[in-house]
């Protein structure tokens, strides 16, 4: 039997796909052979001897210690693209909140009743207040154009927005590919330049950590918007509630609330919705679970982000996670590599003792 483990809420259809005749799917299981996983903070967790893999029902793994797990022979798996629809609506209401005082306004409404002078009169009076703009028209440019920024793309150049984004990870296929809907730059000053309303899609890294900050949003036109649907590292606070003070930004909606960004004027907060929909949940729920089985009974790696994705089909295999490199005994399947970590399935000839010895090599599995 295998033990898998969830420590957040996984959607049944998820946790349904488990065989119940192999399988021990809970929130209370020991010696996990896999663990199902949402929001949950990992660093601290102590992983045992049995766990072979983590299965994140969704994009981000920043809850989970990536290279630790790596070390350990764990491979961990996201789910892309799973919520990347759910994403990509709230981006678009996102367009519209920072576009017109739509929170503000709600908020003014609801304090409102019938007194000296009537509900309707203080609305006729009062409206005047929460004027805007309109999106059609106008400029959007999108940093990052993997799976949600491209859906954004779509739904904004269908809103009748002029769509502008770059990527550096973007083939020059799917450039082709987006053509009709995004011009595709090659730099973000490009972006910077030419678009009222800048949408964040990147991943939040060493390198991509608040670079949003002073000197980019000095980059920007006069009065942009700014979204922020991907991390909230990925702004620098401080340098963004400076520039709508001076009125450099019009407005910044965030999807991750923290003490510099609730309560302040300009700023639209939002509690962390982005993948918050059943379809989503569904989604990554099913593509997690389906990862975990396919690895555990077929030794198979697809969208794992510490590992390579690698798979073979044979009967009887040999599955060895090693440092890149190392130079292993039997006849190689499939292999490949990915910062510095390797993944080779071996012929089930091979010996997997003399392979365990080897140094650089992490874990070996037999199947079959």
């Amino acid at each position: 039997m295998y033990n898998i483990l969830t420590l957040n809420k996984i959607a049944a259809c998820g946790t349904d796909l488990f065989d119940k005749s192999r399988y021990t799917v809970g929130d209370a299981v020991e010696n996990p052979t896999g663990i199902l996983v949402r929001s949950a903070k990992m660093h601290d967790y102590a992983f045992g001897s049995e766990l072979l893999a983590i299965g994140r029902a969704g994009a981000g793994t920043n809850n989970i210690p990536v290279e630790k797990c790596a070390e350990q022979g764990i491979v961990v798996f996201n789910s892309p693209g799973a919520n990347a629809n759910a994403v990509k609506e709230l981006v678009i209401a996102g367009i519209f909140l920072a576009s017109r005082k739509v929170t503000k306004a709600v908020a003014w409404a609801a304090d409102l009743k019938d007194g000296e002078t009537n509900v309707a009169a203080q609305v006729e009076k009062g409206k005047s207040q929460f004027g805007g703009i309109e999106a059609l028209g106008k400029t959007l440019g999108i940093i990052g154009l993997g799976a949600i920024g491209k859906k954004v793309a779509q739904a904004a150049n269908a809103l009748g927005m002029t769509v502008i984004g770059t990527d550096p990870f973007l083939s020059e296929e799917a450039a082709k590919e987006m053509a009709s809907y995004c011009k595709v730059v090659a730099t973000k000053e490009e972006v910077y330049a030419a678009a009222d309303y800048i949408t964040l899609h990147v991943p939040c890294n060493d390198q991509t950590k608040g670079f949003v900050n002073a000197d980019v949003i000095n980059q920007m036109k006069d009065g942009v918007r700014i979204l922020n649907f991907a991390r909230a590292e990925l702004v620098n606070d401080a340098d963004l509630k400076a520039a709508l003070t001076s009125g450099k930004v019009t407005a910044y909606v965030t999807d991750f609330p923290n003490a510099d960004t609730v309560n302040v004027d300009g700023i639209v907060a939002i509690p962390h919705l982005g993948a918050s929909t059943e379809e989503s949940e569904d989604n990554c729920a099913i593509m997690a679970a389906n990862e975990l089985i396919d690895y555990i009974e077929n030794g198979n790696i697809k969208n794992s982000v510490n590992f390579p994705n690698v798979s073979a089909d044979a009967d009887k295999k040999v599955c060895v996670l090693h440092k890149e490199g190392v130079e292993l005994k039997g006849t190689v399947l499939a292999t490949g590599a990915k910062k510095g970590y390797a993944y080779t399935i071996l012929a089930g000839d091979a010996d997997a003792d003399a392979n365990k010895a080897i140094e650089g090599v992490i874990r070996v599995r037999v199947i079959g």
